[in-house]
């Protein structure tokens, strides 16, 4: 069976950098900003950069492009069973992210539907004692939101855009793209001219790049930063290799790379400079976690314009958004497809049929709107619940673990020079010997420290303690099932044997 190829570098380069380009963008960059000294924090983010995020994202092109499969069967090829394993570590590690992010583009597609019309009215949530008036827009409507059977609904038809997105691999996943991620640009560029036309929004933006240089001295700054990083190349989930096992045999993997990571970061900066104009106009402080700025931080500064504008806004934030998500998850999805159809060989349908039973089937589990915490001391209801346990492990440690692992495998048994000569072998721009000592030791002993400093973390108070509502040990229930899941799946799927293809 041969393997599809991009029919443009564009469209190749559009899709990774649309991967790359997710709701943390938006979002969470600025958040992290605000939290991490504002300007200051481009210093660490610039250095993460350079040490962390475009070694490894290279690497992960690379050998996607000279094996020409996905992840788990490109790292058998690296170092055997130990490889196939992380890469199926990483895959399953993916899947629990895709559910609960599938999940949460389910929320947002609710808040779109709403923003038509009674978004920026309140409303009143009996289930949590919320009556209308007596919280914000966006509080009320999301929670009105998680708690209803509909949302379910939701959930469905955004697992049916994306197995659409995907349905005949690069030839529409390079259609979608092409057009999602320019648009992307085009309404980030519209919220930016907006903030800055708005009394206050220009000094929002000088706010985002003025430095408090004291806060470098900080631990947690050095660590947001490398975090932000891992997580905002899309590191970790296989979906670079994925991709790039999708390129011609020359590719210059070292420019794409390179160009991924300059789209995907200069789209973070001016997500930063439209939430920071947009909220500091309107006196609101983008310090909140993802979900919050998505759903409360930023309806509550909308819902502030003038007039009309406020449901055009509106409308555009929540596009923009599920636009995003989309071009993320179907790529997550993607390199779930590609892992399955190469062990297994079987028909791109029937793959996808799998993944949309076992897949919707777990968002339905993080989207159960069943309250559990009437008084909104943490997460509300059962779904939002089990989502930020699942977060919790496979996002904060399953995607480091497999960053430190692949780059141990890659750097020690496929031999760090050997991949220095495969990645400069069609490039334009060389890769120098400095690339063999910060891959095989400044990389894993960064990452290290990253995962030492969560662990230790854990013993002040484990994540979930005060999140659990009504269910306890709901937190253990997560971790053991994630576990199971990930290093017992990784284990069984690469015991079994490789079907050749046709």
């Amino acid at each position: 069976m041969s393997r599809t190829t991009w029919k443009s570098k564009f469209g190749f380069l559009m899709a990774a950098a649309g991967s790359a380009i997710g709701l943390g963008n938006i979002v969470f960059f600025p958040a992290n900003a605000y939290r991490f000294g504002a300007g200051a924090f481009y210093l660490p983010y610039l250095i993460a950069l350079i040490l962390l995020g475009l070694p490894i994202i290279i690497m992960e092109l690379g050998i996607g492009r000279v094996f020409r499969k996905g992840f788990p069967s490109s790292m058998n090829e690296v170092a055997g069973f130990k490889g196939e394993m992380t890469g199926w570590f990483a895959i399953l590690n993916s899947s629990v992210i895709t559910m609960y992010y599938i999940t949460i583009l389910g929320w947002v597609l609710g808040m779109l539907i709403r923003s038509f019309s009674s978004l920026w009215t309140q409303v009143a949530v009996p289930e949590f004692g919320i009556e209308a008036g007596t919280a914000s827009i966006g509080i009320s409507h999301f929670f009105s939101i998680i708690s209803s059977p509909g949302t379910v609904a939701l959930v469905f038809v955004v697992w049916v855009l994306n197995i659409f997105c995907i349905l005949k691999g690069t030839k529409t996943i390079e259609k979608i793209v092409k057009v999602l991620v320019p648009s992307m640009w085009v309404f980030m560029i519209i919220m930016i001219v907006r903030g800055l036309t708005l009394p206050g929004g220009f000094e929002g933006m000088l706010l985002l790049f003025t430095p408090d240089m004291s806060i470098l001295s900080s631990l947690e700054v050095w660590k947001g930063a490398f975090s932000q990083i891992f997580f905002t190349l899309s590191l970790g989930f296989g979906i670079m290799t994925t991709y790039a096992s999708y390129l011609p045999k020359k590719s210059d993997i070292v420019n794409d790379g390179l160009s991924v990571t300059f789209m995907n970061c200069t789209f973070e900066m001016i997500a930063g400079i439209a939430i920071f104009t947009l909220l500091f106009a309107f006196s609101i402080s983008p310090k909140a976690s993802t979900l919050g700025m998505m759903f409360f931080v930023m309806p509550e500064g909308i819902a502030q314009f003038p007039g009309v504008t406020v449901q055009l806004f509106g409308i555009l934030f929540f596009t923009l958004l599920l636009s995003a998500g989309l071009t993320s998850s179907m790529s997550l999805l993607e390199t779930v497809a590609s892992a399955v159809i190469d062990k297994f060989a079987i028909s791109r349908k029937k793959a996808l049929g799998i993944i949309f039973g076992v897949g919707l089937s777990g968002s339905i589990m993080f989207s159960l709107p069943f309250v559990v915490d009437p008084e909104l001391n943490a997460s509300g209801t059962l779904g939002l619940t089990l989502l930020d346990f699942f977060d919790h492990w496979a996002f904060g440690y399953g995607l480091l673990l497999t960053g430190l692992v692949q780059t141990i495998l890659i750097s020690w048994i496929f031999g760090a020079e050997r991949m220095r000569s495969v990645l400069n072998e069609y490039s334009k721009w060389k890769i120098g010997k400095w690339f063999v000592p910060l891959v095989k030791f400044v990389i894993p002993a960064i990452i290290t420290v990253l995962l030492v400093s969560g662990i230790v973390g854990e013993f002040s108070g484990l994540y979930g303690h005060s999140s659990t509502g009504n269910i306890d040990n709901l937190h253990i229930f997560a971790l053991i099932a994630w576990i199971l899941f990930t290093v017992g799946g990784s284990f069984i799927l690469a015991k079994m044997k490789e079907r050749r293809q046709a």
